[in-house]
């Protein structure tokens, strides 16, 4: 086995593991915990909250961040390195662009879910736009399926990594402090909070999806607008476990 097998074999394995770690949290948080927390009285939560969360939060930001980290690198070493972006494509202007797009793409969404898209039908629908934008893009300048669904899926995982370390988490200290005060926390922290977390519950399912298709005989996906629809039927399914979520109830 050669240095960079063994490699690839050690990120692929701390990608997971982290972004299991990421991912069983965040559905913890949406899941579980949201329509759990609202049943806590004001006492409870003030004996609760700061001893549950800070832990709980510190295991959901370093996975995100080594899920990020590691997927970069598989990004670095198994895609580039092996040179298996493209089918037709090459490296060029445009293409260095649309692989830009992966790490512009946080700044571009916090714009707009800060003012164009701020409700969820809106969301909803630019998301799937942009997507479809973006997949077009990567299949007209000769990207490969396996190039153009994993910088989709690489483009949905930077955007939640960003909510994790520069939305949420922030939010979270200062809603989780005013808590063990006994004060209210900002009602726009909460939401703010709330909103990204949800955003990444969505993002998340398609982006397992372009994450294990690349091991998998994908022909069918050979046109683009088969992934929109992933991540349309993806983001539906979310939609479906939020109201089944709020129909759990406790003994």
């Amino acid at each position: 086995m050669s240095g960079m097998n063994i490699l690839e074999s050690l990120f692929r394995w701390i990608h997971v593991v982290f972004g299991i770690l990421w991912i069983g949290h965040l559905y913890f948080f949406n899941w579980v915990n949201a329509t759990f927390a609202p049943t806590m009285d004001a006492e409870t939560k003030k004996k609760v909250v700061p001893e549950l969360m800070p832990r709980a939060l510190y295991m959901f930001r370093w996975g995100a961040a080594f899920t990020w980290v590691t997927g970069v690198l598989l990004l670095l070493l198994v895609y580039y390195h092996r040179g298996i972006v493209f089918d037709t494509g090459s490296w060029n202007i445009l293409t260095l662009v649309l692989v830009a797009v992966v790490f512009v793409a946080p700044f571009v969404y916090d714009a707009l879910v800060s003012s164009a898209m701020k409700d969820l039908r809106t969301a909803f629908i630019g998301g799937l736009v942009i997507s479809a934008a973006y997949l077009l893009l990567m299949w007209w300048a000769g990207f490969s399926y396996r190039g153009y669904a994993i910088h989709l899926g690489s483009m949905f995982g930077t955007i939640m990594a960003y909510n994790v370390w520069f939305r949420i988490w922030p939010s979270q200290q200062r809603i989780i402090t005013a808590t063990k005060e006994g004060t209210a926390p900002d009602p726009a922290l909460v939401a703010t909070a709330g909103l990204r977390s949800r955003h990444n519950t969505y993002l998340s399912v398609p982006l397992v999806f372009t994450m294990i298709s690349q091991h998998a005989d994908a022909s069918w996906a050979g046109n683009p607008l088969a992934l929109v629809i992933v991540v349309a039927v993806g983001w539906a399914f979310v939609y479906h476990m939020y109201d089944r979520a709020a129909q759990v109830k406790g003994f």
